[in-house]
């Protein structure tokens, strides 16, 4: 579990139509002693934040399509978005990308999702070696 780590926090950013449920925060957050803070914006936490993990706003979430057309752009990341984010900072999605990272991104050395999705790549390729007995 995440909680076997010291020193960590977690910024939760969302509107307020996907906030993270409490029983999530209570159960797993809560319950850890795992600080965390809740805000709107991007631009609100970047700053602070050692590793962002990006993932789409998902249409499937809403209980209207009018909803998502109104949020679906708000959460898109740019370069501008990362003008006040460390220079160490880690850019993480699980991709396939939609809309999510302007493309414009993916020459920032931040973004290291590219590098995320072949690191998967060879565990998923060492755990069917495994399964099926076999030795590189």
């Amino acid at each position: 579990s995440i909680a076997r780590y010291e020193n960590i926090s977690f910024v939760l950013i969302s509107p307020p139509e996907l906030v993270v449920p409490d029983y999530i925060k209570d159960e797993v957050l809560k319950k850890s002693d795992i600080p965390f803070r809740e805000v709107l914006n991007i631009e609100d936490a970047i700053a602070d934040l050692d590793i962002l993990y990006m993932p789409r706003v998902q249409k499937e979430r809403f209980f209207n399509e009018a909803d998502y057309i109104l949020l679906k752009d708000t959460y898109i990341l740019t370069l501008d978005k990362l003008a006040n984010a460390k220079p160490d900072m880690k850019i993480l999605h699980p991709l396939p990308r939609v809309n999510e990272i302007a493309q414009e991104v993916d020459s920032d050395p931040r973004a290291v999702y590219f590098d995320q999705v072949e690191y998967g790549k060879f565990v998923r390729e060492a755990l069917i070696m495994t399964l099926l007995g076999l030795s590189a």
